[in-house]
Formats: structure tokens, sequence, C-alpha cells
């Protein structure tokens, strides 16, 4: 086991875990809201940055890039309520498993749609972070006499902090907003919030809307340092297993989740990391990272059913 690198790739891969985090939100909040749990997340990212990318390069409109975002944010906004009045309004009342698919169809709709606008060709995302002299980080301690250093990329850092500054607004919009308390009042109980005077259809557009800007904003982040092509919108497969961990219904859930996602896939991919799983398992896991969260997904369910910081709902007869 190379302990001297342990630092270096645990906190990667916490910052990647920041993004990670962020789409796991939206997934959330659209489930809490709505009880739809929306297979098409990974695709409102892919569009949302699509978008961006023709808003401010030179073979799109050219924009300024703060402004392309501003409007690639507005497309995103719209998006979301168009699918929520178009394709989930109608489907109300019926089985969840129609609505379900109803969203696994809307992900493939979405992906073919991205496909015929765009096209396949991977992109290179404009540059919205530094990605020269990253930091410097001298721990406060050795290894065999050796001072243990961590090199941090600054747009690996900044998009992790841009990332826990949308959670932070979003929990404060929840907590002291007028439409945060009417969103919360829908999620703990459709028809009690309806018997107040709260429109749910008004609060499932809007939830609609914010997942569609999350989706945007995390897919940026990530372009920023992968660049762009349709495999983006394959990130949401680490989301997925990080909103079943941290609980289907809670926020901090979602964020605790993503950046334990971020961080097994860090030390997953560590030298050596066959001190975990074993030589062959390490080796077989590296060649395809996608896999460590649903096997840390497994254990935890084998024992909290409802994740990590889930709701247990007793039903009375």
């Amino acid at each position: 086991m190379n302990w001297q690198l342990l630092p270096q790739f645990a906190i990667t891969g916490l910052l990647n875990g920041g993004p990670i985090a962020l789409i796991a939100l939206g997934i959330v909040l659209i489930f809490k809201s709505s009880e739809v749990f929306n297979f098409a997340q990974g695709q409102m990212l892919l569009i949302g940055t699509m978008v961006t990318w023709w808003f401010a390069s030179d073979a799109g409109l050219g924009l300024p890039l703060w402004l392309a975002i501003i409007c690639a944010l507005g497309v995103s906004v719209l998006l979301g309520l168009l699918i929520e009045r178009l394709a989930l309004r109608p489907m109300t009342g019926q089985p969840l498993l129609s609505i379900l698919l109803m969203t696994l169809a809307l992900a493939q709709f979405l992906q073919g749609l991205t496909i015929l606008v765009f096209g396949t060709v991977q992109r290179s995302f404009p540059v919205i972070f530094e990605v020269t002299n990253p930091y410097q980080i001298t721990l406060p301690f050795t290894y065999n006499d050796n001072p243990m250093i961590v090199v941090l990329r600054q747009n690996l850092v900044w998009s992790f902090v841009v990332a826990m500054v949308c959670v932070i607004l979003l929990w404060l919009f929840f907590q002291y907003t007028t439409t945060g308390l009417a969103m919360r009042a829908t999620a703990e109980n459709h028809e009690t919030a309806q018997s107040v005077g709260i429109r749910i259809n008004r609060v499932f557009g809007i939830s609609w809307a914010i997942a569609g800007v999350i989706a945007a904003v995390g897919g940026i982040l990530i372009a920023t340092a992968s660049g762009l092509d349709l495999s983006l919108s394959i990130v949401v497969l680490a989301a997925f297993p990080a909103v079943l961990l941290g609980g289907l219904e809670s926020i901090p859930g979602a964020v605790v989740g993503g950046l334990i996602v971020g961080l097994a896939q860090g030390l997953v991919a560590l030298p050596n990391s066959d001190f975990f799983l074993g030589p062959d398992a390490a080796q077989a896991v590296r060649n395809s990272a996608a896999i460590i969260p649903y096997i840390i997904l497994l254990i935890v369910l084998l024992f909290r059913p409802d994740g990590l910081f889930g709701q247990k709902r007793i039903e009375r007869i």
C-alpha cells in the first residue's frame, strides 16, 4: 500500500464528489416534491452543458462565458418546466411504474435530441477556472521521514467550492423563502399541502425547473475538467447510488452520499489499492471505476435499507 499517495487520492476523490453531490441533490429534490425518481437527470445535465457550449463557442453565438451560462440556465429552467407540464403532469394518478418508464423514455428522447442537434463530436469546453499553477499543500505529518504533499488542480478545487455554494444556497432557499417552505410542505404530504392552499402543480413545476438548473451547473463543472461529449450524461450513474446511499428523501444525505462516492472512487484509483480489495479485484474495479459506488451501495443497503439518512415510514392498517 502506497501510504504516501493516500492523502492525494483521497482529497482528489472528495473534490470530485462535489459535483456528484450536486447532481444527486437534483434527483432528491424531484423525488421529495413529486415522489418521482428522475432517470432523465443525466440527459438534462447533458443538454444544459451542450447549450452552454453553443452559446459561448465561435460555432454558436460566441457570447461571453458568463452570459452564456446565464442563458443556458434559463434554457434549463424552460426544459424542466416543459418536462413537468407536457410529460409528467398528464401522468398524475397513474401507477408508479408507468411514471418511472416515462422518465426512462424521456432520457432516451433527450439523448436522441442532443445527438440530432449537436452531433457526437467531442468538444473542448471553455475554460472557467485556472488549469495551471495547481495548489500545493504540505500536510502536518510525514511518511518514512518524507513530507506528505498534496497537489490539487485549481479547476477541481473551485468546481467543488461552487458545488458546495450551490448546496448552501438551496438549503437557504428551502429554509427561509415562502416557495421553499411550500415545497417542503408538499414534499411532506401532497393532500395536506393542497388543503391549506398550496398549488402543488406549481410546486412540481418549480422543482423540475430547479432540478434543470442543478443539472446544468453540475454538467458545466464536470465538463470544465473532462471535456464535453455524449458520455457526460453517464456521470449520473455515480449520482444514483449517491442518492440511495444517503437516502431518497434526504438533502444532506445526497451531499454526504456524493462525497462518499467520490472518496471511494479516489481510493480505488490509488496505486496498490489491492490493500482494500485484493490484487485481482482492485485491478478489475480500476478498469471500470463506475462499479465501486454500487459495491458500496450494496454493502450499506444490507444494513440500512433506507440509506444513511433516509426516513423510515410505518404504515398502520
